[in-house]
């Protein structure tokens, strides 16, 4: 529906509960505000581009508005759910300069019940054709200064360091999403979606006055300062923000996905979820060697125990770091060695595919470029056919140092176009992709679902040899909130000898039972069971890991409070089965589940780990005890949670 353009353009959301208004100030400068019901919760905030062929800022007035809408559900080939509700609201906004060379800008809104997002789009136009973004003027303005989880941008690397809370306007530049605690009733975050040709969103804030808090965008540059290298016609990614009365809302939100093209793979029959074992925690241990040597992880012998191990407990996966040449000497710097066809000698890849297959296993294909990724660029299209002619279904990358020869950033907009150019040859060669290192995810999963999932935290390593101790207990306790929301985490759990062995004070900060725990609370289609194989044998709680999913067809977060402590309840895709996993930080915690959510005419067989009573994360880790009841929807289960403890739940639905 096209409108003339005068005042200010209005849209709200399905259920009416969100209002945003946009229009240009004074100064021809876009604006836009956002309202819950009668509570202002984005106040007047700036919109615009500075470019380097000249300011795309101000001195814009209204040509039109219009609007559209849509209301769909959609299928995911996997995930925390089976089915997604697409509905929104539109509302286009065309803006044409009155003065110089009167460039046309369009701003494009969609809000949603569960919060809002928006882009620019730059139109075909006689002056204005190849072009660069040297600056976003975009603000979220806040009518408060919120308690904000957040990660700092600048001095970390990845994006590997921890997410802490503090007011918004007292925080340095910091990469999204940012998640902010208003109230107990309104809970907000700032991320991105469809990272597509352009620079990471970074947030900075801008000032702040009478308890109020600005942030401004900055994108992640070039080497050489430029932020984004464009051509009309071209879009932006979407800038979004989550609007939930509670964490648990928050989890559940699915703007991001939303946000994001439909699926362009045609035939997704060849993806599939599951668990796999490696050789790589005897890397991080010291134990094994990347490189060849007397200690060397990737040989042949050893992967066949892996791969025995695996098809005796139902893994479909080994992954096996450290086969290919390149690793010998400092990979770190000397990334453009790196073969991802030739293997060493004491590796026989292709008999090992084959004995795997013959066991119902496969070999993860690991491809580590040491951040060198032109070299990789180069061979994508020969490892990746060589892959698929071997009947190898998911690859792992990994970038460790900076991209193309040490000079940009992984997210900036180079590195943006070169994951992009991974995923697409992947889907070609019908490849997964665990992508450790990355761009921040932006829900592209969607458009391509061979992109199951990604690092991207600081995840179960820093257990292994960091010198601070390992990740504190409230780590896993955040990441629901924070990184999770932006995609599967491969953060790698599962591990069952919690002892210091690279530096005595380094460790898994957990109890056994809250590492079953993050099978449940921390999503991803493929998970890990990260540990040395020897430290599963004779473990009774390794029969969770065995049974528990990694496909969905419902999730929800039934009790939690950021950092604190959470409890999440998945239903498995292919059962009528669920799994619930809880854990908290470094308080011990008695909780009580409501199993509301279950069927309300059946009883359901519970099989529950839980911290045994003399647990303790520091002193004790491992005591667990395993109970067996029988429950239904009206159970109420009181349970105690260790300091830094956890429990884990199958619900087996009894016939």
């Amino acid at each position: 529906m096209l409108v003339q353009a005068k005042g200010v353009g209005r849209i709200t959301s399905p259920n009416g509960m969100l209002t945003l208004l946009t229009g240009v100030n004074t100064s021809g400068q876009p604006y836009y505000e956002l309202q819950r019901g009668k509570r202002t919760i984005v106040s007047t905030s700036l919109l615009g581009v500075r470019l380097r062929e000249g300011d795309m800022e101000r001195n814009f007035r209204i040509l039109s508005f219009s609007t559209a809408g849509k209301d769909e559900t959609w299928t995911q080939p996997w995930g925390e759910e089976t089915h997604v509700r697409n509905h929104y609201n539109e509302l286009t906004m065309r803006l044409q300069q009155v003065r110089g060379k009167r460039r046309q800008l369009t701003l494009v809104f969609r809000v949603f019940d569960d919060g809002v997002g928006f882009r620019y789009v730059f139109p075909s136009q006689p002056f204005l054709h190849d072009f660069v973004i040297m600056d976003e003027s975009t603000q979220f303005a806040f009518p408060f200064d919120a308690k904000a989880w957040t990660m700092p941008t600048d001095g970390t690397n990845y994006y590997e360091a921890l997410w802490t809370a503090s007011p918004l306007s007292t925080k340095p530049k910091v990469s999204t999403p940012v998640t902010m605690e208003v109230d107990d009733s309104l809970f907000m975050v700032v991320h991105e979606a469809n990272l597509t040709d352009y620079a990471s969103l970074c947030l900075r804030p801008q000032h702040s006055e009478k308890g109020t808090s600005v942030v401004k965008a900055e994108l992640v540059p070039w080497s050489t300062g430029e932020l984004v290298f464009a051509q009309t016609p071209f879009a932006t990614p979407w800038r979004m923000l989550i609007v939930a009365k509670s964490v648990a809302q928050l989890a559940a939100s699915r703007l991001m996905l939303n946000l994001n093209e439909p699926c362009r793979i045609n035939d997704t029959s060849w993806l599939e979820t599951g668990k796999y074992v490696g050789v790589w925690w005897g890397m991080h241990m010291n134990t094994m060697t990347w490189a060849q040597g007397p200690k060397h992880g990737a040989t042949t012998a050893n992967t066949r125990r892996y791969i025995d191990f695996a098809a005796a407990h139902g893994m479909k996966g080994v992954l096996v770091e450290g086969w290919n040449y390149g690793w010998d000497g400092d990979w770190t710097k000397e990334g453009d060695k790196f073969s991802f066809t030739k293997a060493y000698p004491d590796y026989d890849l292709q008999a090992l595919q084959r004995y795997a297959r013959s066991k119902g296993v496969r070999i993860i294909a690991h491809n580590e470029t040491g951040g060198a990724a032109a070299n990789y660029e180069q061979q994508l299209d020969s490892a990746f056919a060589l892959y698929h002619r071997l009947g190898i279904k998911v690859v792992k990358t990994g970038y460790v140092n900076a991209l193309m020869d040490n000079r940009e950033l992984q997210h900036s907009q180079y590195g943006v176009r070169h994951y992009r150019k991974v995923i697409e040859m992947a889907a070609k060669y019908h490849l997964m992709v665990v992508n450790h290192e990355p761009a921040m995810p932006t829900g592209l999963q969607r458009t391509y679902p061979n992109l199951v999932s990604g690092e991207g935290a600081r995840g179960q390593e820093y257990n292994a040899w960091s010198t601070d101790g390992g990740n504190p207990p409230y780590h896993l306790c955040v990441l629901p909130f924070t990184r999770i929301l932006a995609g599967p985490l491969d953060f790698t759990p599962g591990i069952f000898r919690i002892e210091g062995r690279v530096h005595v004070q380094t460790r898994p900060q957990t109890t056994l039972a809250k590492q079953l725990a993050a099978y449940v609370v921390i999503y991803a289609p493929w998970q890990m069971a990260a540990d040395e194989i020897e430290n599963y044998e004779g473990q009774p709680a390794f029969t969770f890991i065995e049974q528990v999913p990694t496909n969905w067809q419902a999730s929800r977060v039934l009790l939690a409070e950021i950092g604190k402590y959470v409890v999440t309840a998945r239903k498995d895709r292919d059962s009528e089965d669920w799994y619930v996993g809880g854990m908290t930080d470094a308080d011990a915690r008695d909780l009580k589940i409501d199993f509301s959510f279950l069927d309300k005419d059946a009883n359901y067989l519970a099989i529950i780990y839980r911290d045994g009573p003399e647990a303790d994360y520091v002193t004790n880790p491992y005591p667990m005890v395993i109970d067996r009841l029988t429950i239904n929807a009206n159970t109420v289960l009181p349970i105690h949670l260790a300091r830094s403890g956890g429990f884990a739940i199958q619900l087996k639905k009894m016939r």
